[in-house]
């Protein structure tokens, strides 16, 4: 039987701009229609925006967790309440992230992230996972755990890279011994090679570049800027950002981990098209705040909650982000002034093009996935809609 929904009476959010008092109509899962008025359609189930923005889905391709759960945890049930609680806030698909751990607990999340997409329909869609480490440096390892560094092993990541479809992306420190061919071969699997945790200088950096790294993760944490060496100065990772032209960028906008004026130079030079916000979320993001737990609650770190930030115990530095995605899309309008139009695109259409999704998410398209949220002015999400079925409505909704 064929599923219709109408979203009508809201501010349409379109790549060629807002389309006032617009319709959005989705038929099994995929945008058919996207137009201003109140286009008649029958046998369809009808939502009122209310003169709200109706917007593509959050895509956030960085997320260790939410809801008080990590996808370290291990286990099918602490995947899907992530994802069911990050779909509160907006966002319709994302990238379960790992972290610095032993090959035997990379290889049982990787089992338990194909059961957990299998049996995900109450919260955000899967794309993949990021695999973040556990290949970094261990100047620049900030709260991964130092225990398991290592340098790229082929036996490893061949053997991980085996199970299909799973790992779509994986961060790692160019720099070191085997870590450019460790990007090649991910470029030739298909898989998403991002800069990170990194000592790695410009030099470096454009070798990287040029072996398939086209991404760098979370810009400014865990990588060097200018820097001495032998009393000469050289440019780091965050000034090869700037001068590699096509290097994506992923950031975390929730104005702690970067305040407006890095938010600013950022989006000044690299442009909304190269910018994915993320919010590196880890268990805590939809909690209270307090004590909490950074990687799996076996193996992780006790940290604090609090400044909407989660910080190392002696609060020396932060231990991860408790962003949802709302709170990036509102930081980058408020604190950096940046436009609406821009702001929605850096974490619907830019992330969609850096996992090469572009030709079905991202955008309110015809027939794009029918992935949509609709949010008031201050971006307080009403409904989060996954191809056209609805997962979250506020409270005070009918």
């Amino acid at each position: 039987m064929l599923e219709r929904l109408k979203i009508f009476n809201g501010q349409l959010l379109t790549p060629s701009g807002i389309i006032p008092e617009g319709t959005l109509i989705i038929e099994d899962g995929k945008i058919t229609a996207v137009q201003a008025g109140d286009l008649p359609v029958g046998d369809a189930v009808e939502v009122n925006a209310g003169g709200h923005y109706i917007s593509p889905g959050f895509i956030d391709i960085h997320v260790h967790g939410g809801g008080g759960c990590d996808f370290m945890d291990g286990d099918v049930a602490s995947f899907l309440k992530i994802a069911e609680t990050h779909a509160r806030y907006g966002t319709t698909s994302l990238m379960p992230t790992t972290l610095t751990s032993t090959r035997k607990e990379l290889e049982n999340t990787l089992q338990v992230y194909r059961e957990a997409d299998r049996r995900n329909s109450k919260g955000a869609r899967f794309l993949g996972m990021h695999l973040e480490g556990p290949y970094f440096s261990y100047h620049q390892r900030g709260a991964q755990d130092a225990r398991y560094l290592r340098e790229p092993d082929p036996a490893e990541y061949k053997a991980l890279l085996e199970i299909p479809g799973v790992i779509k992306r994986w961060s790692a420190a160019p720099e070191l011994k085997g870590g450019l061919e460790f990007g090649r071969y991910l470029v030739s699997k298909g898989v998403v090679a991002s800069i990170a945790h990194t000592d790695a200088v410009y030099e470096q950096a454009v070798e990287a570049f040029n072996s398939g790294y086209s991404l760098i993760t979370h810009l400014y944490s865990g990588m060097l800027g200018v820097t001495r060496r032998n009393a000469f100065r050289y440019a780091g990772v965050i000034e090869s950002a700037y001068l590699i032209d096509e290097m994506n960028v992923e950031i975390i906008a929730d104005g702690i981990h970067l305040p407006a004026p890095l938010l600013q130079l950022i989006y000044k030079i690299k442009g909304a098209g190269r910018i994915a916000l993320v919010t590196d979320a880890m268990r805590a993001a939809g909690m209270p705040s307090g004590e909490s737990i950074l990687g799996s609650l076996q193996k992780g770190y006790r940290v604090i909650v609090e400044d909407g930030v989660a910080k190392l115990p002696d609060r020396t530095g932060f231990a991860g982000s408790v962003a949802t995605a709302d709170r990036l899309v509102r930081t980058m309008i408020k604190e950096a002034g940046v436009t609406l139009h821009d702001a929605v695109k850096m974490i619907t259409a830019t992330p969609a093009a850096i996992m090469g999704l572009g030709d079905r998410k991202g955008s309110l398209i015809t027939g794009k996935d029918g992935d949509v949220v609709i949010f008031d002015e201050d971006i307080n999400v009403q409904y989060t809609f996954v191809q056209g079925r609805m997962i979250h409505c506020r409270a005070d909704h009918p």
